[in-house]
């Protein structure tokens, strides 16, 4: 176990140097962020100051290093357009409602992805089969932004049901949450549908019927224990789609999260946010993959021989 831990803690560290380094260059290839700040009235001399006080004159490798070495102290840079606020700042203050977004997200496709699952697998090629698959297969075909469009429309517009934006009463969860997790709904859905049909025919499902167990009992604790496996092991994926999904139904609902933050810094050619936005999002899924390793060596006492 400890050796997992420090071994995934390493491929965590580089992963991130690694993530710093990429969107340090690319966040650069998107514009000259001076001439954002400045507009079309500004002087050479203008200009010339706020490059070297943003050092944004020296080379590039010395803009990294700069960079990693201030972000080992906790700064990493100030927002180019937010008043000059710590990058880092911002980002947390968005940080909870993208993660109380993602968890009641997770959380509502868990629940009816699993239920999904294991009722295609018991009723297999029945009409509750084809209408769970087809459930999966619009979920994972459906863009994001358009189904948050059509909920909109539906249920905001025209029934009235459901607020179009907003955060912080319960209601306004439901339609972003919807949208966010469709996708993995039908992730998850597949998964324990193809597990369950694999454990009811093995040999131990056998053995528990012939002992006279209920059909419950061997479905929803013996089979379903099994086919669970699996979707541990995707929740580090299904919570990465959960935050790389945000960016677009944050900003089609108005959602003030980390998602949202992101779309407006790139539009902003903030770079130190941007930046920020980035690396915490990356820290995000490592911990969730690491958690997730953790959490499957002990539910699957197997692993723990492989380390």
């Amino acid at each position: 176990m400890l050796k997992l831990i420090a071994t995934r803690i390493t491929e965590a560290l580089i992963a991130l140097l690694l993530m710093s380094l990429v969107i340090f260059l690319l966040s650069r290839l998107t514009g000259d962020p001076v001439a954002l700040m400045l507009g079309d009235g500004a002087t050479e001399a203008d200009r010339q100051a706020l490059i070297a006080e943003l050092g944004l004159d020296r080379s590039l490798p010395v803009q990294y290093l700069t960079f990693i070495g201030n972000a080992l102290t906790g700064d990493f840079g100030r927002s180019l357009t937010a008043s000059a606020e710590p990058s880092i700042d911002l980002v947390l203050s968005r940080l909870p409602a993208s993660l109380s977004l993602a968890g009641v997200a997770l959380v509502f496709t868990l629940v009816i992805g699993i239920v999904f699952g294991v009722f295609a697998a018991v009723m297999h090629n029945t009409p509750v089969d084809i209408a769970a698959r087809l459930v999966a297969l619009v979920g994972q075909s459906v863009p994001s932004f358009w189904l948050g469009i059509v909920l909109m429309y539906v249920f905001a517009v025209q029934l009235r049901w459901l607020p179009t934006s907003g955060y912080g009463q319960w209601e306004h969860y439901i339609l972003p949450a919807a949208t966010l997790g469709l996708f993995t709904l039908a992730a998850i859905t597949r998964l324990v549908r193809a597990s369950m049909l694999e454990a009811l025919g093995s040999e131990y499902i056998k053995l528990a019927r012939v002992k006279g167990l209920s059909e419950a009992v061997v479905v929803w604790k013996h089979a379903l224990a099994n086919s669970l496996i699996p979707v541990i092991t995707f929740m580090g994926t299904f919570f990465a789609v959960m935050i790389t999904g945000a960016v677009v139904v944050e900003t089609v609902f108005a959602w003030p999260g980390i998602g949202r933050l992101a779309y407006e810094s790139i539009l902003a050619r903030d770079f130190p946010v941007v930046q920020t936005v980035v690396l915490v999002i990356t820290a995000l899924f490592i911990l969730a993959n690491l958690l997730v390793d953790i959490l499957y060596v002990i539910v699957d006492p197997r692993m723990r021989s492989r380390g």
